[in-house]
């Protein structure tokens, strides 16, 4: 297995001191591979099983660091805007539900 070392400022390196239950190699293991999948997958629009299995492990998935669409972000800031219901407590918020 190859070791890679990276430099970082005192400080840092003090501050990720303090977080000793951190496996720090696997975060950058898992964060490379993510990357490395993400890059494939804006190329190819595939992902492979092998991937596939990596992605379910830790709940991720290319798409989520995809930019939103336009179009849905407009849909929400609509959304936004719309006037909501206000009650002021679950009782009140029943007779709304059940009208």
């Amino acid at each position: 297995m190859v070791s890679i070392t990276l430099s970082v400022e005192e400080k840092f390196k003090d501050q990720l001191k303090q977080l000793l239950w951190v496996n720090w190699s696997e975060i950058a293991r898992e964060e490379t591979i993510k990357k490395l999948i993400f890059e494939r997958y804006l190329k190819t629009g595939e992902i492979s099983d092998k991937e596939w299995e990596f992605c379910e492990r830790i709940d991720w998935h290319p798409v989520d660091e995809l930019p939103l669409k336009k179009e849905f972000i407009e849909k929400i800031s609509k959304i936004k805007k719309e006037k909501g219901i206000k009650f002021k407590n679950m009782s009140e918020l029943r007779k709304i539900i059940e009208e």
